[in-house]
């Protein structure tokens, strides 16, 4: 493996942070608002909250047990 100095360490640093600093951010506050808007215009598919019908169920038990 190789060895990396603390220059070669701390220039990914800076190239990373360079990456971060250009990134488009959000206020949390319209973000939540957009996750809401998301979840409540797909919350009619959405099998967490509708269910599964049994039918389409892969985990559905394929059968009992009988202890006699």
């Amino acid at each position: 493996m190789e060895e990396r100095t603390d220059k070669d360490i701390a220039q990914m640093e800076v190239e990373q942070l360079n990456i971060e600093v250009k990134l488009e951010r959000l206020l949390v506050s319209k973000a939540a608002e957009d996750i809401k808007e998301y979840v409540d215009a797909n919350a009619a598919e959405d099998p967490l909250i509708k269910g599964v019908p049994e039918d389409k169920n892969p985990f559905k038990e394929k059968g009992g047990c009988i202890i006699s």
